[in-house]
């Protein structure tokens, strides 16, 4: 096929990824950049792309500070508990300190918040939970859609970013991206001063729950493939806490979430015998993990929420009991007609797929109470867990060793990150993303008027090796094709699903999946290297029938490069500090003694080999106002 090449140069901050974080770079970039080159590239559309795509019925992030309801210091404190101390203050604090402003902005563009009926003499939202507020989120994303896309020079939809651009003149400076369209097919170079990666964390990593046909029934958008991490450890960046993958409870088969539920409808769970069974596995579990953690009876330290991964651990350790499966009891509360509306609304309006599940599956809760699951392990850095790039944080608070000029700048030169980029800001969710966004934003135009990225030069050779590397596969195809045994069968190259379907068998039976029930070892994880490494050989082989299948095979680079990146910080934390999200059976205790320290690690561009270090963990919020 004729490949056109379309470069779009002079940019000044090239945003990767429209998700939240990305609309939220795009917004606040045009605010400090009155007369800067502003351009987003984004895999999909801007108007339905990231994790908030379907829509969200709740803002899982609001202080509420000027409602006398929380203010950031509370944030930190609840997201250090809920991660067994291993966070980045710095950022979590300042991204808190700055969500309600742009929750604000939401309601201006005309997202509808719920109010509280009962405080409507003050205007506050409907509360689901300390931290959620209720909205009608069908249409969030088109709403912030549009205000980022009219800031900005131009929105290119539909092109993947497979890979950053590299400085020519100075050593470990970003240079700007390259991709395709996944439409035309037309080879995209753009080039630029900044990049500001908001791209998405990785589902499909691990072997799902629902394969088959139901393959994209995940948690987790399916879209998300990892490209915040691949893009970055490709380009050299540090990166920190990525052993830290979450574990979630939801509604078997259709993945819906819990939250509201419990929050919301005032539902609880039993196992398979009617019987409650976390407080049973607490005591146990406190031994393993300390009682800064969980106390000998079972109940967090001065009655604070239990960590989301012990409450896993319960779940998980109730069920190889033989007592499954666990139920969500929503018999009681689906008798209250509005609270029954309220469930299934809640559904309709953000995963329509368990609702229609249920409908066929005649499951009606209010007979019957469904079945609960733990999912998959998913890597992400935006949500309740902190995968993601060893980013600067803010000068006015973030200690030496956690500061390095830019707000969210990576270790790379004019390279920042928001959203699922960014590691150690964990509950940070959609609002915080946004937050993140801007704060990388206003920090990359400082960069740009400080000179910092001045006399970039990408050469040619740069440009046209990344194109030929990046329709190899299309080539592999139509050369292998004529080689094919027993009508489908290859042995010049591997389709794109049969190397995703390779990587997520490997991780799950070597990174801790759902069919050894989470658990991994050192000898597990060296052999999982092993295989990763002779999968990546055979992935230089990928078979691309067309456009939409050469997207497939750049996500499943993607995805292996995170994997190869998860499964040796896994390894290099010789400790079990999340049960409930994995265990390293060979070091099942919680060691603060040794491991109270983030994990850091850097991939050798030329080489390919990892180097591993620990670095200091600093609590800067005090816990004596704790609420």
């Amino acid at each position: 096929m004729g490949i056109k090449t379309i470069v779009e140069d002079n940019i000044d901050i090239l945003v990767v990824g429209a998700g939240l974080g990305g609309t939220g770079a795009a917004y606040e970039a045009r605010y400090w950049g009155r007369n800067k080159k502003i351009i987003i590239a984004e895999k999909a559309n801007i108007n339905r792309s990231g994790a908030v795509a379907q829509g969200l019925y709740a803002i899982n992030c609001y202080m509420g500070t000027r409602f006398g309801e929380n203010n950031p210091e509370d944030h930190v404190r609840y997201a250090r508990m809920d991660l067994m101390g291993m966070v980045r203050e710095d950022l979590l604090f300042d991204m808190a300190r700055h969500v309600d402003s742009a929750v604000h902005k939401f309601e201006e563009w005309g997202l509808p918040l719920m109010k509280d009926p009962k405080r409507e003499d003050i205007g506050a939202y409907m509360r689901e939970g300390r931290w959620q507020i209720m909205i009608h989120g069908e249409s969030y994303k088109p709403i912030v859609a549009e205000a980022a896309t009219k800031q900005v020079d131009k929105v290119y939809n539909r092109i993947m970013v497979t890979h950053l651009l590299m400085d020519d003149a100075q050593e470990n400076r970003v240079a700007g991206a390259v991709g395709f369209n996944v439409r035309t097919g037309n080879y995209h170079v753009f080039k630029s001063k900044t990049t500001i990666v908001g791209a998405g964390g990785a589902s499909n990593i691990f072997k799902p729950r629902s394969v088959g046909e139901g393959m994209g029934r995940v948690w987790y958008a399916p879209w998300s493939s990892g490209s915040a991490y691949g893009l970055l450890i490709e380009a050299g960046a540090k990166m920190t806490q990525m052993e830290n993958r979450i574990v979630l409870a939801r509604f078997k088969d259709g993945y819906g979430p819990v939250g509201a539920y419990f929050l919301h409808l005032k539902t609880y769970t039993q196992n398979g015998y009617g019987e409650e069974y976390e407080s049973k596995w607490f005591p146990a579990l406190s031994k393993m993990v300390g009682k800064e953690y969980l106390d000998t009876e079972g109940q967090h330290l001065s009655h604070k929420p239990i960590p989301t991964c012990l409450r896993n651990h319960a779940f998980i350790s109730e069920v190889n009991a033989g007592r499954g499966p666990i139920h969500m009891v929503t018999m009681e509360a689906f008798q209250d007609p509005h609270l029954e509306e309220v469930g299934w609304e809640n559904f309709l309006g953000m995963t329509v797929g368990q609702a229609v599940l249920w409908a066929a599956t005649d499951v009606d809760p209010k007979y019957e109470n469904p079945e609960l699951t733990t999912s998959e392990p998913y890597v992400m850095g935006s949500h309740a867990t902190g995968c993601g790039a060893w980013c600067s944080g803010p000068e006015d608070i973030s200690p030496d060793e956690y500061f390095w000029g830019y707000n969210r700048m990576t270790t790379v030169d004019g390279l920042f990150g928001a959203g699922d980029t960014v590691g150690g800001t964990p509950h940070a969710f959609s609002s915080g993303s946004f937050t993140e966004g801007r704060l990388a934003a206003k920090a990359a135009c400082k960069y740009i008027d400080d000179g910092k990225g001045e006399g970039i030069k990408v050469s040619d050779k740069q440009i046209s090796d990344r194109k030929t590397q990046i329709f190899k596969f299309l080539e592999n195809y139509t050369v292998g094709r004529n080689e094919i045994v027993a009508g489908t069968v290859s042995p010049s190259y591997i389709l794109p699903m049969s190397g995703l379907q390779r990587l997520q068998k490997l991780m799950d039976e070597y990174c801790g999946g759902v069919t050894v029930s989470y658990v991994t070892n050192d000898k597990l994880l060296n052999i999982g290297l092993k295989k990763l490494a002779i999968l990546e050989e055979d992935l230089e082989h990928i078979g691309a029938e067309d456009l939409h299948q050469l997207m497939r095979g750049w996500e499943l680079r993607h995805r292996h490069r995170t994997s190869e990146c998860v499964t040796q910080h896994t390894l290099f934390r010789k400790e079990t500090r999340w049960p409930g999200y994995y265990y390293r059976g060979d070091a099942m205790k919680l060691d603060d003694k040794n491991w109270h320290v983030l994990t850091v690690s850097h991939r050798d561009c030329v080489t390919g080999e990892y180097t591993l270090e620990k670095a200091p963990c600093y609590h800067l919020v005090g816990e004596e106002d704790e609420k």
